[in-house]
């Protein structure tokens, strides 16, 4: 046993020993209190923390963190008190309710609460294609969530789904009008890799040619994959892009003497 195993072992041991002594000379009351007044001691000393983050950021959520440091700091005296020992009960439900909705909140975030409470279908119906999507990409029904994003016109989005669903080849189709739209070369190689998975050479051979022309290191890629595909003469004038390419960083840089010679 390393030492900090040992270590931790004996804390624990010790913190099981110190509640079993309480227990026993005091009862299981005072052993309550003690963890509920340590638990909200350490939630005040929080909310305090955050109330002067917040309020030195001129935050809006520095009243949450205000009424926070309000009920933790009363828990606490009442956990001293135990006048009124249903009010630390009602605020433990109080937190734990703030908990539950903050997690459901988060978990759909750019949802309002009005299309949380809708379904995906009736979403559609409505015309609201984003807010269906999500609602259709967090059941797991990734086609459906693509053809309504698909709908809104966010086409990423559609392609991850379309990735999600082991549609490669819809995924390639979405990066390859990306491309050509946006005019940003990383899109082509996006493509290039789906068609690719999907088991279309041809096409993957096409986009990374386009991605190639903008990253030309890749020429060397573009031949081996014209080659697997069998189309010799475009491999031909990919390795002599290629080459090329080393020729000119060879000039410049020193190196890649060999890739040169490999190519001739």
């Amino acid at each position: 046993m390393d030492r900090l195993t040992a270590t931790i072992l004996a804390f624990v041991i010790g913190v099981l020993a110190l509640c079993g002594a309480i227990v026993y000379y005091f009862g299981w009351l005072l052993l309550i209190r003690l963890i509920l007044g340590l638990a909200f001691l350490c939630a005040t000393v929080i909310f305090a923390i955050l109330l002067g983050i917040l309020v030195y950021a001129k935050s809006k959520y520095a009243i949450p963190s205000f009424l926070g440091l309000l009920s933790s700091a009363y828990a606490l005296y009442q956990c001293y008190t135990w006048s009124e020992p249903m009010h630390i009960v009602y605020i433990i439900v109080a937190y734990v309710i703030i908990l539950a909705f903050g997690l459901w909140y988060i978990s759909e975030p750019d949802l309002s609460i009005f299309e949380r409470l809708r379904s995906a279908k009736a979403l559609e119906r409505s015309g609201n294609y984003r807010a269906a999507a999500r609602k259709y990409e967090k059941m797991g029904d990734y086609v459906k969530s693509a053809e309504c994003y698909l709908k809104a016109g966010l086409l990423e989005s559609a392609a991850w789904c379309y990735e999600k669903a082991e549609m490669f080849e819809r995924s390639a189709e979405i990066y390859e009008k990306l491309a050509k739209e946006k005019g940003e070369s990383y899109y082509w190689k996006e493509a290039y890799e789906f068609y690719k998975k999907a088991g279309n050479l041809r096409k993957a051979g096409e986009c990374l040619e386009r991605y190639a022309e903008e990253e030309p290191w890749y020429w060397e890629d573009v031949a081996k994959l014209w080659e697997e595909v069998g189309d010799k003469d475009r491999a031909v004038k990919a390795w002599r892009k290629a080459l090329e390419y080393y020729k000119k960083e060879a000039e410049e840089e020193g190196v890649f003497w060999e890739d040169v010679a490999k190519i001739y």
